[in-house]
C-alpha cells in the first residue's frame, strides 16, 4: 500500500491488517514499526525501478500515494499521472495482478447535484486535481488493456471519521465503509472497473456500483444535525466551493484574467 502514512492509508492500515498474510506499507514520510505481518519502507519513489523489488511478490497493490488536492499542473502531473505510471509500470514488470488506484468524485465534480452520475458518463472536473484523476483512471484502463492487469478505480468521496460539513451529507465516506469498498476492489472478479467509493447517505448524488459488490452501511443523515451550514440539492455543481473558479486560481496558481 502507497501512501500508507496519510489518513486513509492509515485507516486502511488499521482495517485490512488481519486479511493480509503480509502488509507492505510505502510512503516518503516516516511511519511507526508495526505487526508482525507489516513491512514498513520510507521510501521516495523515483520511477519503477525503485517498487519492482518491493512488490516482487505481491498479490495486489493499493496505491493511495499522490497530491491530495489542488496544485499546481506540474506538481499534480508529476504526483498522481507519473506516481500512479510508476506504479502500474511496476506491477507488469514484477507480475503482480491486480491494481486498485485512488480516484477522486472531483473527477465529476461539475455535475449538478440534482443530477446522479454514473462512473459512465463523461468526466467534468471541477480543477485541476480532478483533471489529473482523468489522467490516473485513463492509465488504469491502458494497463488493464494492453498490458491484462486488473485494475479497480475507487473514486473517494469525502473520506472522515464523521461528517462535518453539509456537502457530506451526500459525499461523505465513513472508514468502516472506505474499508469495505477496497475489499472488495480487492476480490471482484473484473478486468477493469471504476466505482464510487461514498458512504449509504440518503442524498447522495453518485451510482453505485452492482459489479464492485459492496453495500456501504453509514448514511450522514443520521448525523445530520452536526454538521455546519446548508446543503441544497439543484443547479449548483458536486464540486462545492472545489468548483468554484477562485479554489484553482489561488489553490493552481494559475494567473487571474
Amino acid at each position: 500500500m502507497t501512501g500508507a502514512a496519510g489518513r486513509v492509508g492509515t485507516s486502511l492500515r488499521e482495517a485490512l491488517w488481519e486479511d493480509a498474510g503480509r502488509l507492505l506499507l510505502v510512503d516518503r514520510a516516516p511511519m511507526s514499526g508495526g505487526r508482525p505481518n507489516e513491512e514498513v519502507r520510507q521510501l521516495e519513489v523515483d520511477g519503477p525501478d525503485d517498487l519492482v523489488p518491493l512488490v516482487a511478490d505481491a498479490d495486489a497493490i493499493v496505491h493511495l500515494a499522490g497530491v491530495a488536492d489542488e496544485a499546481p499542473l506540474a506538481d499534480l502531473l508529476t504526483g498522481n499521472v507519473l506516481g500512479t505510471h510508476h506504479v502500474l509500470e511496476a506491477a507488469r514488470r514484477a507480475g503482480v495482478p491486480r491494481v486498485v488506484l485512488a480516484s477522486s468524485n472531483r473527477l465529476t465534480g461539475c455535475y449538478p447535484t440534482a443530477e446522479t452520475v454514473s462512473p459512465e458518463m463523461p468526466p467534468r472536473p471541477d480543477g485541476l486535481y480532478g483533471v489529473s484523476k482523468v489522467a490516473v483512471e485513463a492509465l488504469g484502463r491502458l494497463y488493464a488493456d494492453k498490458f491484462g492487469l486488473t485494475v479497480v478505480c475507487l473514486r473517494i468521496g469525502s473520506f472522515e471519521t464523521e461528517p462535518s460539513e453539509a456537502r457530506h451529507l451526500a459525499t461523505w465516506l465513513s472508514p468502516r465503509d472506505c474499508a469495505g469498498f477496497v475489499r472488495a476492489a480487492l476480490t471482484v472478479e473484473t478486468d477493469f472497473l471504476t466505482a464510487y467509493a461514498v458512504s449509504a447517505n440518503t442524498q447522495r448524488f453518485w451510482e453505485l456500483s452492482d459489479e464492485l459488490g459492496y453495500l456501504p452501511q453509514d448514511d450522514a443523515e443520521t448525523r445530520a444535525a452536526e454538521v455546519t451550514g446548508t446543503f441544497t440539492i439543484g443547479d449548483l455543481p458536486q464540486g462545492g466551493e472545489f468548483a468554484a473558479q477562485a479554489y484553482t486560481l489561488e489553490h493552481g496558481r494559475l494567473p487571474a484574467s
